[in-house]
C-alpha cells in the first residue's frame, strides 16, 4: 500500500469515527438522557439575582454537577467565592498528561428569578415542559441547558475516544452570573494556576438566528448608571406651584435627551465607539439581524447613521434608557413630583473609556445646564473580543460547519454582555463561545425555553468540537510535539 492510499484510508477512518462520535451525542438526546439530566437540573431553584440562597447554589454544584463530572473522570472541588455573600464556584479537572494542552470550559448554574405567577398556564419554571419543539423551564436556555449540552458532547467524545481525548479538560461552573458574576475575576486571578489552560470554550447566549450555527469571540461591555434629581422633600400642587418651581421629571427627561437623542444616537463624544476595523466590518457584513420567529421589527433610521444593523449591534456603542420614574405613572395626581430618576445603560465595544463614564456623563450634563443631576454607577462589565484572524476562529468555524453542513456565522462579539474578561484578560486565553439558544428564547422572562432541535444539534456540534480538538491539525498541536496521537 503506497503512502497516498494509507493517508486516504486514515482520513476515511477518522471521518467514520467522528460520525460515530456525533451519533453517540444524538443518542443521548434521543434516548431521553438529556431530558432527564436537564429536568433534574432545572428543578434546583438556583436564583441569584435577588436574595440568593447560597445553600441551593452550593447544592446544585456539589450534589448535581460534581458527581456527573466525576463519572467522566474529573476531580471536582467546590471553592468559596472571594466576595462575601456571593455564590461558590466549582472547578473540575481531567488531566491525561501535564505535557498535553488544556481546554477550559465554562457555564453557570444560577438563573434569574423564577417569577412563577407570570408564566403561562400549564408551565412551571422549575420543571421542563415540552410543547412541540419548545422545552420550557427556567434555565433551559440560560444556562443549564447549555452547559448540559456542552458536557453531553464531551461525554460522547470521551466514549468515542475510549477515554483518551489527547488533551486535558478543566471545567469552571459559577453560581452568580445573573448577579453580574461577583468575584469571578478575582477568583480567576487568585486561582490562575488551578485554571491554567491553552483555550477557553463557553456555551451561553443566543445564536444570531435559530437556523444559523454561531460562533462569537467576546462581548460588548455594559455599564448601568442612574441619573437622579431631588428638588424638595415632597410633591406640591401643580396648579398652585406649576411654572414657579422646578419639575425634576422635566429636568431628568431633558438630561436624558441631551445624552441620547430622539433617534437613539448617543451625544456624549467621549463615550462614542472607536472606528470599526476592516476585520470586524468584514466579519459582520453577512450577519442577519432579526427576521426570526418572535423577533421585533427593526426600526428604520434608528441608531447611528451610516452603519448597517449588524454594525450598530455588534461594532458600535449604544446608550439606552431602561426605566424612568417620577410620581406614580399608574395613578397620576395633580402634583409636581419631588424627585425623578432615569436608569440608563451603555453597551460598548473594546477601546471605549467606560471606566470614566461617571465623569464624562457628569461633565456633559454640566455643559448643557444640568450640573445638579446626580450620576451613580451601577453594575458593569468590560468589553472583550478575540481577533477574528486568530487561528482558533477558523478552526472552530470549520468544525461546526463540518457537523451541521451549514456555514457558521462568526460574530466578533456578542451584542449583549458575558463575563468574558475573566478568561480573556485575567487568564489570557483565546475565547470561543458556541451558543445553543436563539434570540426569542424568553431568557430572563416568563416562559423561557430551549428548542429541542437546537439542543440535539448542539450536542453533536460540541461532540464534533471535542473530537476535533484531539486531531493533529488543531491549532494547539501545530508545531508542537504530542505524547499521543489520535487521528482515528
Amino acid at each position: 500500500m503506497d503512502s497516498s492510499t494509507h493517508s486516504a484510508t486514515g482520513r476515511e477512518a477518522a471521518c467514520e469515527n467522528r460520525s460515530r462520535c456525533l451519533e453517540a451525542a444524538a443518542e443521548y438526546f434521543d434516548d431521553g438522557g438529556f431530558l432527564r439530566d436537564l429536568n433534574r437540573r432545572v428543578g434546583f431553584p438556583t436564583e441569584s439575582d435577588r436574595n440568593p440562597d447560597l445553600a441551593v447554589l452550593a447544592s446544585y454544584l456539589r450534589d448535581e454537577m460534581a458527581p456527573g463530572l466525576r463519572a467522566l473522570g474529573f476531580s471536582a472541588r467546590l471553592l468559596p467565592n472571594p466576595v462575601d455573600g456571593a455564590g461558590p464556584l466549582l472547578v473540575a479537572s481531567r488531566v491525561e498528561s501535564p505535557e498535553l494542552p488544556t481546554v477550559l470550559l465554562y457555564g453557570h448554574g444560577d438563573v434569574v428569578s423564577g417569577n412563577s405567577p407570570a408564566w403561562r398556564a400549564g408551565l412551571d419554571p422549575w420543571q421542563v415542559v415540552i410543547e412541540d419543539d419548545r422545552w420550557y423551564g427556567r434555565g433551559t436556555a440560560d444556562n443549564k441547558g447549555q452547559h448540559t449540552i456542552c458536557l453531553g458532547g464531551l461525554a460522547a467524545a470521551l466514549e468515542a475516544r475510549r477515554g483518551a481525548l489527547g488533551y486535558n479538560v478543566k471545567v469552571l461552573l459559577e453560581s452568580g452570573e445573573e448577579a453580574g458574576s461577583p468575584g469571578l475575576e478575582a477568583f480567576c486571578a487568585e486561582q490562575a494556576g488551578l485554571l491554567e489552560a491553552d483555550l477557553f470554550i463557553g456555551c451561553d447566549g443566543p445564536r444570531i438566528r435559530a437556523d444559523r450555527p454561531t460562533l462569537f469571540l467576546g462581548s460588548r461591555g455594559m455599564v448601568n448608571f442612574t441619573l437622579s434629581l431631588r428638588c424638595r422633600e415632597r410633591a406640591f400642587h401643580s396648579g398652585n406651584w406649576g411654572g414657579v418651581i422646578r419639575n425634576p421629571a422635566t429636568v431628568i427627561a431633558s438630561a436624558v435627551a441631551c445624552l441620547v437623542d430622539g433617534r437613539g444616537v448617543m451625544q456624549v463624544a467621549g463615550l462614542r465607539a472607536p472606528a470599526i476595523s476592516d476585520a470586524v466590518r468584514a466579519a459582520v457584513a453577512t450577519l442577519p439581524i432579526g427576521g426570526g420567529e418572535g423577533d421585533p421589527v427593526l426600526a428604520e433610521g434608528w441608531g447611528e447613521p451610516g452603519l448597517t444593523p449588524a454594525e450598530r449591534l455588534m461594532a458600535w456603542n449604544t446608550m439606552e434608557v431602561l426605566a424612568l420614574g417620577a410620581g406614580d405613572a399608574d395613578r397620576p395626581v395633580n402634583a409636581i413630583p419631588a424627585r425623578a430618576v432615569a436608569h440608563c445603560q451603555l453597551r460598548f465595544v473594546p477601546g471605549t473609556p467606560w471606566q470614566a463614564l461617571p465623569a464624562l456623563v457628569a461633565a456633559h450634563l454640566r455643559a448643557h445646564g444640568y450640573g445638579d443631576v446626580d450620576v451613580e454607577l451601577g453594575m458593569h462589565s468590560a468589553a472583550t473580543r478575540l481577533d477574528p484572524a486568530d487561528p482558533w476562529v477558523h478552526w472552530c468555524a470549520e468544525s461546526l460547519a463540518c457537523t451541521t453542513q451549514r456555514v457558521t456565522s462568526i460574530m466578533p462579539n456578542l451584542a449583549g454582555s458575558i463575563p468574558n474578561a475573566a478568561f480573556s484578560d485575567v487568564l489570557g486565553l483565546p475565547t470561543l463561545w458556541i451558543p445553543h439558544s436563539y434570540p426569542a428564547c424568553g431568557q430572563h422572562g416568563p416562559n423561557e425555553h430551549l428548542l429541542g432541535s437546537l439542543a440535539r444539534e448542539g450536542l453533536q456540534m460540541m461532540a464534533g468540537v471535542f473530537w476535533d480538538l484531539g486531531q493533529n491539525d488543531a491549532p494547539w498541536f501545530i508545531g508542537h510535539r504530542r505524547l499521543s496521537v489520535h487521528t482515528a
